[in-house]
């Protein structure tokens, strides 16, 4: 494998294999999504949606998997939404990352994000941004590790389970696209 080749493949945890989403993997990816909701600090949602929705919401060419080589069983998810159907923001996009909860702490999360930087830098796509309660510490360092920086604080944004949250606004923008 040449040294440019291994520089830009994302460093994947042993054991697991990174490749794009499929159809038949709507179950398990909801499943995971649905047990980060459950978690109370993943999201302003409550349920995960159908897989129509999911797939009609999110960017066909930016959806991986963590996939275990041994099980096959997906052990994490990415995907990106366009932010706005304005031509400007054509180059930002909004992701969503998610870890199976008996997976956390592999690196699985770091590895989803190096592939959705990759391809979407591939696509021209500019600036990926999210938004992070600011109790998902875990959340906060996992994208630190990727080279996202905190823009600010949104407070008292939305009510969740009847209380008010804050959202830690995070981006990362591309050393390779639209400098």
């Amino acid at each position: 494998m040449s040294e440019i080749i291994k520089a830009s493949t994302p460093a994947v945890p042993s054991g697991v294999t990174i490749r794009p989403m499929r159809e038949s993997d709507a179950a398990q990816v909801l499943a995971i999504y649905q047990a980060g909701l459950d978690g109370g600090d993943a999201s302003f949602e409550t349920t995960a949606p159908t897989w129509e929705a999911f797939d009609i919401a999110k960017l066909p060419h930016h959806r991986h998997v963590a996939v275990d080589a041994v099980s096959g069983q997906v052990v994490g998810w990415i995907a990106v939404s366009a932010v706005s159907s304005r031509c400007v923001y054509a180059g930002v996009v909004e992701h969503s990352v998610y870890v199976h909860p008996g997976h956390g702490g592999r690196g699985i999360g770091l590895a989803l994000l190096n592939a959705i930087i990759q391809s979407t830098e591939t696509e021209g796509i500019w600036t990926i941004q999210s938004g992070v309660f600011p109790e998902n510490t875990a959340s906060l360092r996992l994208h630190e590790k990727a080279g996202f920086r905190v823009v600010g604080t949104r407070h008292r944004i939305g009510r969740h389970h009847g209380r008010w949250r804050d959202v830690v606004f995070i981006e990362r923008r591309s050393t390779a696209t639209g400098l």
